[in-house]
Protein backbone atom coordinates (compact mmCIF):
# COMPACT_ATOMS: atom_id res chain seq x y z
CA UNK A 1 0.00 0.00 0.00
CA UNK A 2 1.09 3.65 -1.01
CA UNK A 3 -1.18 6.32 -0.16
CA UNK A 4 -0.33 10.65 0.26
CA UNK A 5 -3.58 12.03 2.14
CA UNK A 6 -4.36 15.44 3.37
CA UNK A 7 -3.36 15.83 7.12
CA UNK A 8 -6.07 17.51 8.30
CA UNK A 9 -8.51 14.93 6.62
CA UNK A 10 -6.46 12.32 8.18
CA UNK A 11 -6.28 13.19 12.00
CA UNK A 12 -9.94 14.33 11.49
CA UNK A 13 -10.82 10.68 10.48
CA UNK A 14 -8.63 9.03 12.71
CA UNK A 15 -10.19 11.35 15.91
CA UNK A 16 -13.46 9.93 14.65
CA UNK A 17 -12.79 6.16 14.22
CA UNK A 18 -11.04 6.28 17.63
CA UNK A 19 -14.05 6.34 19.73
CA UNK A 20 -14.68 2.76 18.86
CA UNK A 21 -11.25 1.71 19.55
CA UNK A 22 -11.20 -0.64 22.44
CA UNK A 23 -8.66 -0.23 25.63
CA UNK A 24 -9.84 -2.90 27.53
CA UNK A 25 -9.50 -5.77 24.98
CA UNK A 26 -7.77 -9.35 24.77
CA UNK A 27 -8.04 -8.93 21.02
CA UNK A 28 -4.84 -6.82 19.91
CA UNK A 29 -6.41 -6.43 16.41
CA UNK A 30 -9.11 -4.46 18.33
CA UNK A 31 -6.21 -2.24 19.94
CA UNK A 32 -5.59 -0.78 15.77
CA UNK A 33 -6.94 1.23 13.33
CA UNK A 34 -7.56 -0.58 10.14
CA UNK A 35 -7.13 1.43 6.87
CA UNK A 36 -8.10 0.34 3.32
CA UNK A 37 -6.67 2.44 0.15
CA UNK A 38 -8.72 1.36 -3.04
CA UNK A 39 -10.03 3.79 -6.25
CA UNK A 40 -12.54 5.24 -4.07
CA UNK A 41 -10.12 6.59 -1.89
CA UNK A 42 -9.22 5.92 1.93
CA UNK A 43 -11.04 4.20 4.84
CA UNK A 44 -10.35 3.63 8.33
CA UNK A 45 -12.51 1.21 10.67
CA UNK A 46 -12.03 0.76 14.14
CA UNK A 47 -14.73 -1.56 16.28
CA UNK A 48 -14.61 -2.66 19.95
CA UNK A 49 -17.22 -5.10 19.29
CA UNK A 50 -20.50 -3.30 20.49
CA UNK A 51 -19.35 -0.10 18.23
CA UNK A 52 -18.09 0.07 15.23
CA UNK A 53 -17.14 3.90 13.12
CA UNK A 54 -16.07 3.08 9.53
CA UNK A 55 -14.68 6.73 7.84
CA UNK A 56 -13.99 7.28 4.02
CA UNK A 57 -11.31 10.26 3.30
CA UNK A 58 -12.95 10.42 -0.84
CA UNK A 59 -9.92 10.59 -3.70
CA UNK A 60 -11.69 14.21 -3.81
CA UNK A 61 -14.80 15.99 -3.05
CA UNK A 62 -15.55 19.03 -4.56
CA UNK A 63 -12.76 21.08 -5.33
CA UNK A 64 -10.74 19.73 -2.56
CA UNK A 65 -7.88 16.93 -2.71
CA UNK A 66 -8.45 14.58 0.30
CA UNK A 67 -5.98 11.48 -0.54
CA UNK A 68 -4.02 9.47 -3.81
CA UNK A 69 -3.73 6.18 -3.91
CA UNK A 70 -0.40 5.10 -5.90
CA UNK A 71 -0.74 1.47 -4.62
CA UNK A 72 -3.80 0.02 -3.19
CA UNK A 73 -3.55 -2.21 -0.22
CA UNK A 74 -4.72 -2.45 3.49
CA UNK A 75 -2.93 -2.21 7.16
CA UNK A 76 -4.09 -2.47 10.53
CA UNK A 77 -2.00 0.23 12.82
CA UNK A 78 -1.89 0.59 17.05
CA UNK A 79 -4.25 3.20 17.66
CA UNK A 80 -2.79 4.98 20.16
CA UNK A 81 0.28 5.50 18.75
CA UNK A 82 -0.84 6.67 14.64
CA UNK A 83 -3.20 8.45 16.15
CA UNK A 84 -0.37 10.74 18.29
CA UNK A 85 2.35 10.41 15.23
CA UNK A 86 -0.57 11.98 12.80
CA UNK A 87 -1.75 14.76 15.22
CA UNK A 88 2.02 15.61 15.48
CA UNK A 89 3.11 15.40 11.81
CA UNK A 90 4.79 18.81 10.50
CA UNK A 91 3.25 19.02 7.12
CA UNK A 92 0.43 19.25 5.34
CA UNK A 93 1.05 16.03 2.99
CA UNK A 94 1.61 12.75 4.74
CA UNK A 95 2.98 9.68 2.43
CA UNK A 96 2.34 6.22 4.09
CA UNK A 97 4.16 3.13 2.15
CA UNK A 98 3.27 -0.29 3.33
CA UNK A 99 5.62 -3.32 2.98
CA UNK A 100 5.26 -6.90 2.41
CA UNK A 101 6.16 -7.19 6.27
CA UNK A 102 3.82 -5.16 7.17
CA UNK A 103 6.44 -2.27 8.37
CA UNK A 104 4.94 1.21 7.64
CA UNK A 105 6.91 4.03 7.05
CA UNK A 106 4.97 7.54 7.57
CA UNK A 107 6.19 10.31 6.15
CA UNK A 108 5.67 14.02 6.63
CA UNK A 109 8.00 17.15 6.06
CA UNK A 110 11.14 16.20 7.15
CA UNK A 111 9.89 14.17 9.86
CA UNK A 112 9.73 10.11 9.30
CA UNK A 113 8.19 7.33 11.26
CA UNK A 114 8.65 3.17 10.86
CA UNK A 115 6.30 0.89 12.74
CA UNK A 116 5.03 -2.56 12.69
CA UNK A 117 1.45 -2.63 11.29
CA UNK A 118 -0.76 -5.67 11.70
CA UNK A 119 -2.39 -7.72 9.11
CA UNK A 120 -5.61 -6.37 7.96
CA UNK A 121 -7.79 -9.73 7.42
CA UNK A 122 -7.38 -10.59 10.61
CA UNK A 123 -9.60 -7.67 11.35
CA UNK A 124 -13.71 -8.49 11.94
CA UNK A 125 -15.86 -7.64 9.21
CA UNK A 126 -18.41 -5.25 9.77
CA UNK A 127 -21.96 -6.48 9.55
CA UNK A 128 -24.08 -6.87 6.40
CA UNK A 129 -27.38 -4.99 7.55
CA UNK A 130 -30.82 -5.74 5.53
CA UNK A 131 -31.83 -2.31 4.90
CA UNK A 132 -35.69 -3.00 4.87
CA UNK A 133 -36.36 -0.37 7.98
CA UNK A 134 -34.23 2.57 7.30
CA UNK A 135 -35.92 6.82 7.66
CA UNK A 136 -33.91 9.53 7.29
CA UNK A 137 -33.87 12.45 10.05
CA UNK A 138 -31.55 15.83 9.77
CA UNK A 139 -28.24 15.69 12.03
CA UNK A 140 -28.60 18.56 14.15
CA UNK A 141 -32.27 17.24 15.15
CA UNK A 142 -30.67 13.77 15.88
CA UNK A 143 -27.79 15.45 17.76
CA UNK A 144 -30.45 17.19 20.43
CA UNK A 145 -32.75 14.11 20.60
CA UNK A 146 -29.77 12.48 21.98
CA UNK A 147 -28.33 14.74 24.04
CA UNK A 148 -31.57 16.01 25.63
CA UNK A 149 -32.67 12.46 26.76
CA UNK A 150 -29.33 10.58 27.11
CA UNK A 151 -28.64 11.82 30.33
CA UNK A 152 -31.57 10.28 32.38
CA UNK A 153 -30.13 6.17 31.46
CA UNK A 154 -29.14 4.25 33.88
CA UNK A 155 -24.84 3.70 34.92
CA UNK A 156 -25.54 0.32 37.22
CA UNK A 157 -25.81 -2.32 35.39
CA UNK A 158 -28.37 -4.25 37.70
CA UNK A 159 -30.90 -3.96 34.81
CA UNK A 160 -28.98 -3.53 31.79
CA UNK A 161 -31.95 -2.38 29.96
CA UNK A 162 -31.80 0.89 31.67
CA UNK A 163 -28.24 1.58 30.66
CA UNK A 164 -29.40 2.21 26.72
CA UNK A 165 -31.62 4.73 25.31
CA UNK A 166 -34.90 3.24 24.11
CA UNK A 167 -35.86 4.21 20.19
CA UNK A 168 -39.34 3.86 18.80
CA UNK A 169 -41.35 5.18 15.51
CA UNK A 170 -44.82 4.66 14.69
CA UNK A 171 -46.61 6.90 12.11
CA UNK A 172 -43.64 8.79 11.51
CA UNK A 173 -43.01 9.73 14.65
CA UNK A 174 -39.68 9.02 16.14
CA UNK A 175 -39.65 9.03 19.74
CA UNK A 176 -36.12 8.54 22.39
CA UNK A 177 -36.86 7.43 25.93
CA UNK A 178 -34.58 7.01 28.59
CA UNK A 179 -35.08 6.17 32.48
CA UNK A 180 -32.93 5.27 35.73
CA UNK A 181 -35.71 4.30 37.58
CA UNK A 182 -35.59 7.63 39.41
CA UNK A 183 -36.33 10.01 36.55
CA UNK A 184 -37.41 10.06 33.06
CA UNK A 185 -36.77 11.90 29.95
CA UNK A 186 -38.80 11.55 26.39
CA UNK A 187 -38.15 13.31 23.09
CA UNK A 188 -40.42 13.20 20.03
CA UNK A 189 -39.91 14.81 16.28
CA UNK A 190 -42.19 13.88 13.39
CA UNK A 191 -39.42 12.35 10.46
CA UNK A 192 -39.26 11.30 6.91
CA UNK A 193 -39.87 7.63 6.61
CA UNK A 194 -42.22 4.79 4.68
CA UNK A 195 -46.04 5.32 6.00
CA UNK A 196 -45.80 1.60 7.04
CA UNK A 197 -42.40 1.60 8.71
CA UNK A 198 -42.29 1.54 12.49
CA UNK A 199 -40.63 -0.52 15.30
CA UNK A 200 -40.48 -0.86 18.99
CA UNK A 201 -38.12 -1.57 22.10
CA UNK A 202 -34.93 -0.81 19.55
CA UNK A 203 -32.39 -0.03 22.80
CA UNK A 204 -29.75 1.53 22.11
CA UNK A 205 -26.44 1.81 24.85
CA UNK A 206 -26.10 5.15 26.10
CA UNK A 207 -22.49 5.11 25.55
CA UNK A 208 -22.75 4.37 21.62
CA UNK A 209 -25.47 7.54 21.76
CA UNK A 210 -22.54 9.28 23.94
CA UNK A 211 -20.05 8.84 20.68
CA UNK A 212 -22.68 9.07 18.43
CA UNK A 213 -23.07 12.57 19.02
CA UNK A 214 -19.20 13.58 18.98
CA UNK A 215 -19.09 12.50 15.45
CA UNK A 216 -22.16 14.12 14.05
CA UNK A 217 -22.31 17.27 12.42
CA UNK A 218 -24.36 20.15 13.38
CA UNK A 219 -26.30 20.49 10.04
CA UNK A 220 -29.26 19.89 9.16
CA UNK A 221 -27.70 17.69 6.42
CA UNK A 222 -29.81 14.45 6.31
CA UNK A 223 -28.54 11.08 8.32
CA UNK A 224 -30.16 8.61 7.41
CA UNK A 225 -30.80 5.18 9.82
CA UNK A 226 -30.86 1.38 9.58
CA UNK A 227 -32.44 -0.77 12.03
CA UNK A 228 -31.21 -4.26 12.44
CA UNK A 229 -32.57 -7.12 14.50
CA UNK A 230 -29.17 -6.44 17.30
CA UNK A 231 -27.59 -3.91 15.64
CA UNK A 232 -28.51 -0.61 14.08
CA UNK A 233 -26.76 2.13 11.34
CA UNK A 234 -26.21 5.75 11.16
CA UNK A 235 -25.01 6.77 7.87
CA UNK A 236 -23.77 10.13 7.79
CA UNK A 237 -21.84 11.97 4.93
CA UNK A 238 -18.51 9.86 4.99
CA UNK A 239 -19.30 8.09 7.96
CA UNK A 240 -20.77 4.70 8.91
CA UNK A 241 -21.38 4.06 12.49
CA UNK A 242 -22.54 0.45 13.78
CA UNK A 243 -23.63 -0.06 17.35
CA UNK A 244 -25.10 -3.09 18.64
CA UNK A 245 -28.84 -3.46 20.29
CA UNK A 246 -29.54 -4.29 23.98
CA UNK A 247 -31.26 -7.25 24.28
CA UNK A 248 -34.50 -7.80 26.54
CA UNK A 249 -37.80 -5.65 27.02
CA UNK A 250 -37.44 -2.14 27.94
CA UNK A 251 -40.29 -1.25 30.38
CA UNK A 252 -43.69 0.42 29.16
CA UNK A 253 -43.32 3.73 30.78
CA UNK A 254 -45.89 5.07 29.62
CA UNK A 255 -47.69 3.96 32.48
CA UNK A 256 -46.12 5.80 35.00
CA UNK A 257 -46.83 9.25 33.56
CA UNK A 258 -49.46 10.90 36.49
CA UNK A 259 -52.52 12.37 33.70
CA UNK A 260 -53.97 14.53 36.21
CA UNK A 261 -52.21 17.00 38.88
CA UNK A 262 -53.20 18.68 41.37
CA UNK A 263 -50.69 21.68 41.51
CA UNK A 264 -49.12 23.60 38.58
CA UNK A 265 -46.42 25.75 38.38
CA UNK A 266 -45.27 27.61 35.32
CA UNK A 267 -42.15 29.34 35.41
CA UNK A 268 -39.09 31.03 33.98
CA UNK A 269 -36.54 28.14 32.81
CA UNK A 270 -33.35 29.95 33.33
CA UNK A 271 -34.59 31.48 36.66
CA UNK A 272 -35.52 27.86 38.28
CA UNK A 273 -32.83 26.55 36.80
CA UNK A 274 -30.37 28.67 38.42
CA UNK A 275 -32.10 29.11 41.84
CA UNK A 276 -32.23 25.05 41.67
CA UNK A 277 -28.35 25.07 41.19
CA UNK A 278 -27.15 27.78 44.33
CA UNK A 279 -29.67 25.53 46.28
CA UNK A 280 -27.57 22.54 45.20
CA UNK A 281 -24.29 24.26 46.13
CA UNK A 282 -24.97 23.08 49.79
CA UNK A 283 -27.26 19.93 49.58
CA UNK A 284 -24.64 18.47 47.16
CA UNK A 285 -22.01 19.03 50.38
CA UNK A 286 -24.74 16.87 52.79
CA UNK A 287 -24.51 13.19 50.69
CA UNK A 288 -28.60 13.34 49.63
CA UNK A 289 -28.29 16.11 46.88
CA UNK A 290 -32.25 16.72 48.12
CA UNK A 291 -33.87 20.09 47.74
CA UNK A 292 -37.11 21.29 48.87
CA UNK A 293 -39.84 22.87 47.31
CA UNK A 294 -42.90 24.88 48.99
CA UNK A 295 -45.47 26.81 47.59
CA UNK A 296 -46.21 29.91 49.69
CA UNK A 297 -49.80 31.54 50.05
CA UNK A 298 -49.11 34.40 48.32
CA UNK A 299 -48.24 32.67 45.36
CA UNK A 300 -44.71 32.59 45.24
CA UNK A 301 -42.51 29.25 45.66
CA UNK A 302 -39.88 28.49 48.56
CA UNK A 303 -36.70 26.76 47.44
CA UNK A 304 -34.64 25.68 50.34
CA UNK A 305 -31.94 22.91 51.14
CA UNK A 306 -29.82 22.07 53.99
CA UNK A 307 -26.77 20.40 55.14
CA UNK A 308 -26.52 20.29 59.08
CA UNK A 309 -23.15 19.91 59.14
CA UNK A 310 -22.75 23.13 56.82
CA UNK A 311 -25.95 25.34 56.82
CA UNK A 312 -28.95 26.50 55.18
CA UNK A 313 -30.28 28.18 51.93
CA UNK A 314 -34.07 29.48 51.29
CA UNK A 315 -34.78 31.26 48.04
CA UNK A 316 -37.98 32.52 46.91
CA UNK A 317 -39.20 32.30 43.21
CA UNK A 318 -41.98 33.98 41.91
CA UNK A 319 -43.55 32.21 39.04
CA UNK A 320 -45.49 33.19 36.18
CA UNK A 321 -48.59 31.37 37.46
CA UNK A 322 -49.40 29.32 39.92
CA UNK A 323 -52.89 27.07 40.43
CA UNK A 324 -53.80 24.18 42.62
CA UNK A 325 -53.73 22.69 46.14
CA UNK A 326 -50.31 24.12 48.39
CA UNK A 327 -47.46 21.62 48.00
CA UNK A 328 -44.39 20.42 49.95
CA UNK A 329 -41.89 18.44 47.67
CA UNK A 330 -38.35 17.17 47.92
CA UNK A 331 -36.31 15.62 45.09
CA UNK A 332 -32.47 15.53 43.84
CA UNK A 333 -30.83 18.82 42.81
CA UNK A 334 -29.15 16.93 40.15
CA UNK A 335 -31.98 15.31 38.61
CA UNK A 336 -34.16 18.52 38.31
CA UNK A 337 -31.00 20.49 36.68
CA UNK A 338 -30.12 18.01 33.81
CA UNK A 339 -33.76 17.88 32.88
CA UNK A 340 -33.75 22.00 32.64
CA UNK A 341 -30.73 22.10 31.14
CA UNK A 342 -31.99 19.87 28.49
CA UNK A 343 -35.04 21.87 28.17
CA UNK A 344 -34.35 24.68 25.10
CA UNK A 345 -37.62 26.68 25.68
CA UNK A 346 -37.70 29.80 27.97
CA UNK A 347 -40.56 28.73 30.41
CA UNK A 348 -41.78 25.55 31.80
CA UNK A 349 -44.60 23.75 33.41
CA UNK A 350 -43.80 21.43 36.40
CA UNK A 351 -47.60 19.10 37.47
CA UNK A 352 -47.76 18.03 40.68
CA UNK A 353 -50.03 15.16 42.07
CA UNK A 354 -49.00 14.90 45.72
CA UNK A 355 -45.64 15.04 48.16
CA UNK A 356 -44.64 11.36 47.16
CA UNK A 357 -46.33 11.08 43.30
CA UNK A 358 -43.83 11.56 40.30
CA UNK A 359 -44.01 14.60 38.67
CA UNK A 360 -43.43 16.34 35.52
CA UNK A 361 -42.17 18.88 34.11
CA UNK A 362 -42.62 20.30 29.97
CA UNK A 363 -41.65 23.04 28.39
CA UNK A 364 -44.86 25.60 27.95
CA UNK A 365 -44.30 26.17 24.08
CA UNK A 366 -44.64 22.87 23.04
CA UNK A 367 -45.48 18.85 23.58
CA UNK A 368 -42.27 16.89 22.04
CA UNK A 369 -40.15 16.90 25.64
CA UNK A 370 -41.35 15.35 28.87
CA UNK A 371 -39.31 15.18 31.62
CA UNK A 372 -40.30 13.37 34.83
CA UNK A 373 -39.07 12.94 38.54
CA UNK A 374 -39.65 11.06 41.70
CA UNK A 375 -39.57 12.85 45.09
CA UNK A 376 -37.38 11.83 47.75
CA UNK A 377 -39.41 11.33 50.95
CA UNK A 378 -37.79 13.39 53.62
CA UNK A 379 -39.72 13.36 56.50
Amino acid sequence: MHITVQRDRLVNAVSHVSKAVSSRTTIPILTGIKMRADEEGLTLTASDSDVSIEVLIPTEEGDEWGVTVHQPGSIVLTARIFSEIVRKLPSNEIHIMVDDRLVTQIRSGQAEFTINGMDANEFPQLPQLEEDKVFSVPGDLLKAMIRQTVFAVSTSEMRPILTGLMWSLDRGQLKFVATDSHRLASRTAMVECPEELSFHNVVVPGKSCNELVKILDDDQHPVDIVVADNQILVKSKHILFYSRLLEGTYPDTSRIIPQGCKTEITVSTKEFLQSIERASLLSREGKSNVVRLMTLPDGSVEITSNAPEIGKVTEIVAPKSLNGEDLKISFNAKYMIDALRSIDSSEIKASFTGPMSPFVICPTDHDWMLHLILPVRTY
